[in-house]
């Protein structure tokens, strides 16, 4: 397993002050780890103490294959079921999109897009990337992917990370997370876990041996 990094924070100033140009830094976890919060803190963290604009926090859910690509697959039923899953996103795109916004270091703005909840598909442009950003946060299950296309991700990577949240810990917040916004009942809940969240946690947790760090919540 990779080597525990206890101080995270302390990581990201050290990697700021080493290098010149804009880093790329992944955090990978599974469903209901908490990613996206802690990328966002750290980000928060690093602009208050280097200053507006330094850093920002990114996340994969605007790589969903839209609702209409996913009604073209040999099986749509399927692919609606399993959406989440590594092949239901467009990974490809992905990658496109971390090539640009490294390259865009220093030079010129670069955009990203999101994931509009209320009609259940992506949105294009949904954030920017400032030129004089230096760190990019980059949450997301399938960093560490070795399929799908998501191999190709971390070589765009400076660094990548896991977040060990446990998995009953993880796919608690899950259950309840889906029984806040789709008003679900548990047992509903429960049963979406078992045969999606919970298998793609499943790759993910598979994952973890390929990260540079692992880090505890």
């Amino acid at each position: 397993m990779p080597t525990l990094l206890t101080d995270p924070i302390m990581q990201l100033h050290a990697l700021l002050a080493a290098s010149p140009t804009r880093l790329m830094i992944g955090l990978v976890g599974v469903p209901g780890a908490g990613k996206t919060t802690l990328a966002a803190q750290w980000a928060t963290h690093l602009n208050a103490a280097h200053g507006a604009g330094t850093a920002v926090a990114l996340g994969m859910d605007g790589f969903h294959l839209t609702k209409a690509q996913l009604t073209q697959f040999a099986d749509p039923v399927a692919a609606f079921v399993r959406r989440g899953a590594p092949w239901t996103f467009d990974a490809a795109g992905f990658v496109a999109a971390l090539q640009n916004v490294r390259r865009a270091g220093g030079v010129a703005a670069a955009s990203w897009p999101g994931f509009e909840h209320n009609i259940g598909d992506p949105i294009a442009d949904a954030t920017t990337v400032p030129a004089a950003t230096r760190i990019v946060i980059v949450e997301g299950l399938y960093l560490l992917h070795d399929a799908d296309g998501w191999e190709h991700v971390r070589g765009q990577l400076d660094e990548c990370w896991y977040l060990d949240t446990p998995l009953p810990i993880a796919m608690e917040r899950l259950a309840n997370r889906h029984m806040q916004a789709w008003g679900f009942t548990r047992q509903q809940a429960d049963a979406r876990i078992s045969t999606n969240d919970g298998l793609n946690a499943q790759l993910v947790a598979d994952s973890a041996a390929r990260a540079d760090f692992l880090i505890r919540p």
